[in-house]
């Protein structure tokens, strides 16, 4: 396993009337990120908050290319980002003790914290279609060149970590800073990821390594 402190490129906020930050996608432009009872939209360049969509949002957050997905206790949402409205609701596997969401391969990946387990779910029904286990408390996820990310928070010790799809064997582990935790995670596409910070109320972006 390839172990290295993380690299954080940029911290984002803390933001007006932002306590907890949870989950985080992104859309190609903005970072969207939730905050308990909305989803805020930040422009990574800038760091300025865009927009704000008013919808429960407690803890993953992904998007398909055209809409958004958000964990809401123990179901997910999906919604319009342009009028903010929810289109269709479906069961969350972990019943409430969900935490990451991403969205790769025409389906919806949701971590269930405790369960320390990666479900890939159907985004129609929320049918469990198969599970990766792994060895840490799952926080974000996220999809990017084929692997698979996710983060850990376990007291004080938080890091970014790529496991083997098949077997959820540890491949490769990013560590977080002491007191620094992982919340919420997603990937641009390209060379780093963006992390929600929790109780910091702030959004991090973190070198992704190139190989």
């Amino acid at each position: 396993m390839k172990r290295a402190a993380a690299e954080i490129i940029r911290e984002y906020g803390p933001f007006p009337g932002v306590e907890k930050v949870h989950g985080v996608t992104y859309d190609g432009e903005q970072v969207w990120f939730a905050t308990g009872d909305r989803l805020s939209a930040l422009d990574p360049a800038s760091g300025t908050m865009q927009r704000s969509i008013d919808v429960a949002a407690h803890a993953g957050t992904a998007f398909d290319g055209r809409h958004l997905f958000q964990i809401a206790e123990d179901r997910i949402q999906k919604i319009d980002p342009k009028s903010g409205r929810v289109l269709a609701t479906i069961p969350a596997p972990g019943a409430g003790g969900d935490s990451g969401l991403a969205w790769a391969e025409g389906a919806l990946w949701v971590g269930v914290y405790r369960d320390r387990k990666i479900h890939q779910i159907d985004p129609e029904t929320g049918r469990i279609l198969r599970t990766i286990e792994t060895n840490r408390f799952v926080t974000g996820v996220t999809w990017v060149e084929g692997e698979l990310w996710h983060g850990t928070w376990e007291g004080d010790e938080s890091d970014v970590r790529r496991i083997d799809p098949q077997t959820g064997e540890v491949l490769e582990r990013l560590d977080m800073p002491p007191g620094i935790g992982v919340s919420g995670l997603e990937s641009d596409g390209g060379d780093q990821f963006f992390c929600g910070g929790g109780n910091s109320g702030k959004v991090r972006a973190v070198r992704r390594p190139r190989r």
